[in-house]
Order: C-alpha cells, then sequence, then structure tokens
C-alpha cells in the first residue's frame, strides 16, 4: 500500500514544477515510509510513495512500461494489492508479455498496455492508481469497487490535481482551502457523504468503482462497475457452502505477502472468522491484535451498540482458533494527545476517540507487522446493526443509522438553520441514494425494503469506516486489508434474500452458519458490538473542556453559526442514541470541526 499524486495541466510545462510536485509527493511519506519517486513530462507529473509488501526489492515507481522517450511512455503510480495478480500474469504472459519484477505494479501497468481501460474489469484487489497514457495525451484515474483506498481530485480549466489523500492537493498554491456552509451537515455527521464528495469545495472524490478520464477536453468520470440485482436460485445448504468457499478463497488470496501479516481480532463473528480462515491457511505463527482501555474493568458502560467488552471474547476466540493475542491497552489520558496526529493524518475532522485510540492501536501493531486483515464491512454486507432488526428504523422514511435520533445540525443558529434547511439536505441525500439502489423485478415488502437499507449501508457508513481505517493505519505504514469487502462476495451475497441472510432469526445468520465449525459458542452467537469506546471520567472532563472552549471563544469559526444554548443542552442530555456512544460523541463535532477549521485555515463562504 501507498501514497500516489499528480498534475496534469495542457497549458504549462511542468518539468518546470518539479519542487512542487516533490512537496506534493512529501506529504504521503506515511503511506510510503519505504520509497519515493517523481516523473515528469511537458504536461504531466507523478509523484508516489512506497510501502514495500510484495517484491520488496523490486516494483519501483512510477513504473514506465515504454523507455522510448515522454513522448510515448505509460507511466503507473499505484496503491493497493492486486489479490490476482499472479492469475493475471500467467494470462498475460500467455499474451506475449515480459515481466522483470514480481510486482503486483507491473502487472497492473502490462494489464492497461493490453486491454486499455478495460483492463479494471479484471482486476481484483484494493487499489487507487494513476496511469499517463503519453500516446493519448490522457490520464486514467481508478479507485477499486467499494472504495477501500481513497482518491482525492480537483480538477480546473486546463488540469487537475489528484492524492490518496487531500494534504498532497493542499500542498500545491492552485488549491485553496474552502467550504461553503451548506457542508456542514456533512462535518457534523461524516455517514451522510456522499461517495464522491468532500467538504472542501471543488474537491471530490473518485467514486468507488468508477474511472475517470482528463484530456484536452476536461475530466470525465464513469462507472466501471455496479452491483447488479438478479434473482438467486441456490438453497439455504449450497449458499451456505458457497459462502464458505468464497469467503476462504478471499482470505487465502490476501494473506500473500513478502512481510509480517497479522489479523485484528475484537472477538466478535466477523473479526474471528477471518482471523480462523487465516490461520488454517497460513505458513506462518499468525498473531492477532485488538483495543482495550485502561480502567474499563471499572468504567465500561453497556450501550445498544457496545453491550459489552472485546477483550474477554478476543482471547476466547485466539485459544480456540491456536492463534497468539496481544490486546492493546489504550491510556485515555493519552487519547487528547494525539488527535492533532490524527488530525492530519485525516485531513478533515477527526473522530475523537476513535480515531486516537484506533492509531495508538495501529502503532503499536506497526511495531511487529507491516500487513493486517480486518473484518470491516461484514454487518454491511451480512446485515448485523442492530437497527437492521428495529421496524421502525427500517420502515423510517430516512437513512436507517439516523433514525428518529436527534441531529447536531439542530444545534445552528437560526440564520444558519433556515439557510442550510439540513432536515431537507438530509432527505435530498437519501432520495438521491435510494434512486441508486439496483432492485429487482417484482420483490416487495420487507425484502425490497431490507435490499434498500444493504445498499444505503454500503454508501456513507461503510466509506466512512474504511476511510477512517486508511488514515489511521496508512499514517504508520500499516497496511490493512478487508476481506469482507471483496467484490466477488459481495456480489453473491447481494442476491441472497434477506429472510436467507437471518435464516436463525439473528443477525449474520449467513455467515454465522458459514463459519460455524470453525469458532467457539461464546463468539459465535456473540452480539454485535462496535469498536470500542473509553467512558473514562477523566477523558470525558477534557471532552467537556474542549467543548467549553470552543463556545466561549469568540474569535471560533463555528461560534457565530452555532445555537450555543442548544449545544450546551445537547451536551448534558441522557437521551440514548444508538449509535453513539454517550451525548459527549453527540456533540464532539463541534470541537473537531472548529479544530479543522483553523488548522486548515479554512474559509467559510454562504
Amino acid at each position: 500500500m501507498c501514497g500516489i499524486t499528480g498534475w496534469v495541466d495542457f497549458t504549462r510545462d511542468l518539468t518546470l514544477e518539479r519542487k512542487t510536485l516533490a512537496a506534493m509527493t512529501e506529504t504521503l511519506r506515511p503511506r510510503g515510509p519505504d520509497a519515493a519517486g517523481l516523473w515528469l513530462a511537458s504536461h504531466v507529473g507523478l509523484g508516489h510513495r512506497r510501502l514495500a509488501v510484495v517484491d520488496v526489492e523490486g516494483g519501483v515507481q512510477p513504473m514506465l512500461a515504454r523507455r522510448g522517450g515522454p513522448e510515448t511512455a505509460t507511466v503507473l503510480t499505484y496503491s493497493g494489492e492486486l489479490y490476482n495478480f499472479r492469475e493475471l500474469r500467467t494470462l498475460l504472459s500467455t499474451l506475449g508479455h515480459r515481466f522483470s519484477t514480481s510486482s503486483d505494479t507491473e502487472v497492473v501497468l502490462s494489464a492497461y498496455l493490453e486491454w486499455g481501460a478495460g483492463f479494471v474489469d479484471r482486476l481484483r484487489g484494493i487499489y487507487a492508481l494513476a496511469i499517463w497514457d503519453a500516446t493519448r495525451e490522457e490520464l486514467v484515474l481508478v479507485r477499486d469497487r467499494l472504495g477501500v483506498k481513497p482518491l482525492y481530485y480537483y480538477a480546473y480549466d486546463g488540469g487537475i490535481l489528484f492524492a490518496s489523500e487531500p494534504k498532497a492537493i493542499l500542498a500545491n498554491p492552485l488549491f485553496t482551502p474552502r467550504m461553503s456552509v451548506d457542508k456542514l451537515p456533512i462535518l457534523f455527521n461524516p455517514r451522510l457523504t456522499m461517495p464522491w464528495e468532500t467538504p472542501f469545495t471543488d474537491l471530490r472524490q473518485l467514486q468507488p468503482g468508477h474511472l475517470a478520464r482528463v484530456d484536452r477536453s476536461g475530466t470525465h468520470e464513469t462507472p466501471y462497475w455496479r452491483l447488479v440485482s438478479r434473482e438467486h436460485h441456490d438453497d439455504y445448504a449450497t449458499t451456505v457452502s458457497a459462502v464458505r468457499e468464497i469467503l476462504d478463497d478471499v482470505v487465502v488470496h490476501q494473506l500473500v505477502a513478502d512481510v509480517p501479516l497479522c489479523t485484528l481480532l475484537s472477538g466478535g463473528l466477523d473479526s474471528s472468522a477471518v482471523t480462523a480462515l487465516a490461520a488454517l491457511r497460513s505458513y506462518r505463527d499468525l498473531q492477532s491484535y485488538s483495543v482495550d482501555f485502561a480502567g474499563a474493568d471499572a468504567d465500561f458502560t453497556a450501550t445498544a451498540l457496545r453491550p459489552d467488552r472485546d477483550t474477554p471474547f478476543a482471547l476466547a476466540a485466539a485459544r480456540h482458533i491456536g492463534v497468539g493475542h496481544t490486546p492493546i491497552v489504550v491510556d485515555p489520558s493519552a487519547l487528547s494527545e494525539v488527535t492533532p496526529t490524527t488530525l492530519a493524518a485525516r485531513d478533515l475532522p477527526s473522530l475523537g476517540q476513535f480515531d486516537a485510540s484506533m492509531y495508538l492501536l495501529f502503532e503499536q501493531i506497526r511495531a511487529r507487522s507491516t500487513v493486517a486483515l480486518s473484518g470491516e464491512g461484514a454487518d454491511e454486507v451480512f446485515g448485523g446493526y442492530p437497527w437492521f432488526f428495529d421496524r421502525s428504523t427500517v420502515w423510517g422514511d430516512t437513512f436507517p443509522w439516523l433514525g428518529s435520533a436527534p441531529r447536531l445540525t439542530d444545534c445552528l443558529a437560526p440564520d444558519v438553520l433556515a439557510s442550510v434547511r439540513p432536515h431537507d439536505d438530509e432527505r435530498d441525500r437519501y432520495r438521491t441514494l435510494l434512486a441508486r439502489v439496483p432492485r429487482l423485478a417484482g420483490e416487495s415488502g420487507l425484502a425490497a425494503r431490507m435490499r434498500e437499507v444493504l445498499y444505503l449501508s454500503l454508501q456513507g457508513p461503510l466509506l466512512y469506516l474504511l476511510d477512517r481505517k486508511d488514515r489511521m493505519s496508512m499514517a504508520l505504514g500499516l497496511e490493512v486489508r478487508v476481506p469482507f469487502c471483496d467484490h466477488v462476495l459481495l456480489e453473491y451475497v447481494w442476491n441472497v434474500p434477506w429472510q436467507m441472510k437471518v435464516a436463525d432469526g439473528r443477525e449474520k445468520s449467513l455467515l454465522r452458519a458459514a463459519v460455524s465449525d470453525l469458532l467457539p459458542p461464546e463468539v459465535l452467537w456473540r452480539a454485535k458490538s462496535a469498536y470500542p469506546a473509553t467512558f473514562s471520567s477523566d477523558h470525558a472532563k477534557v471532552v467537556r473542556a474542549d467543548l467549553a472552549a470552543v463556545l466561549n471563544d469568540g474569535a471560533s469559526p463555528l461560534r457565530e453559526l452555532l445555537d450555543v444554548d442548544k449545544v450546551k443542552d445537547a451536551a448534558d442530555g441522557q437521551r440514548e442514541m444508538m449509535t453513539m456512544a454517550n451525548n459527549l460523541q453527540f456533540v464532539l463535532p463541534v470541537v473537531e470541526v472548529d479544530r479543522w477549521l483553523r488548522t486548515y485555515d479554512v474559509s467559510i463562504t454562504s
């Protein structure tokens, strides 16, 4: 996994801009601590920071397919892992391609040379990449199907800037950090962010499963992959067997690495299944890790989304599977200290303790491993969240994970509230995504609604989780792989009827049945428990103090946008919210958005 960036401009000579491109590339050093590379021609510059995972000695980037001069070059800068690169390498060899490295990078480049832009249909993995085709004077940008790897771009008249993270684009003087006040809803609730959207004005994400072509006529983004709904004809036993077979194949492919590999094991069904399958197939002593908080024995508080602590279940799963396990214990007092680091990793408002504890977890893991397998995505694919089983939220005319919970945007000042109209904004976002649902002809009732609910969950919520994991891991040069986000697995499970997905009346019945022989009963039947939160009173005091500082600071860029009394009431309230650990988590975006606006000197426009 690496960091990529680049600049195409048909109106200027970019060979004179090496210093700027080098600065853009250097911002991505944490994503690629092992090596750096630049390639420039008259209208294009590509940068790369490398984290060496496969073929540590080879795979240098940007990689050139031909060395006959810039006017005929085809050049690749690539971040990610191609899990089927060995199969593609064999196929390309039969078609006459010759390889000088063992890297998947060279396979990606050869695939483009063989099949043109259609090469994306053959890729299986997680990736963000850019290819400059000099003979066509065209840049091709590609992002993996589920958006595991990030890719941002700023298109302007005559050119484009792109990068794995906003920081590289911010390093170019062409881009000015601005935001419209209309973006407050996605700053206060990132799960509402559309797949192409960022809070920065004119900065877009390349959508998952999309390809963009950049030439003299401009930037043109099109999908190369979409979910397709079709009748599922397998009976239950066959379906369970198929899920197990696909998942086993996915994990086998994702174990490929020339560096130390581990798993993230929370003791939940998802991560335990991945760890168990990895242990069956791994040729090495597999290690696993989880996160916990100092003092949790005394201050843990059960909530709807976090009914119990992970550590006892993680240890039970590890013992049963036969892997070594280390709980990484985080001191809650360290969370606020690392928040500036997580903000710098994200270039967007931090998620507070959740970013901070994940960063501290990954910091410990990175000292021992370079690659980790995670259970992210299973809840969205198989149906694992509590709101999937709450009738009022399922049938509510909005995003199910929001339901009737309070919205932080209700704490905006009256004039801002009237201008932004956050409830209309939320409804528009909901309707926009609902119109994209790949429906099945003749499907109705609960089956049809759950297809909508699952599709909506694969959008903002999953991208929000994948983005957090990518940023916190890659800030430390740790590659995290997500087997449940494999598109072959998703395409199969997507079309399994909802009643078959919950055949035993519980969440993720299908997954549970597929791995029932691998896990102990207490793990197999454990209720969904989200990523851990700390309930430390000392940490709560820090958050309250930070919030008070913002609300009392007349120089805060948020101060005039908020109804301060409403924010205070929300912080002091006792209402339980399904997706929140507590009320302080609900109001935390006020603190983090303020910090982001100041740190990045973001100007707010109406």
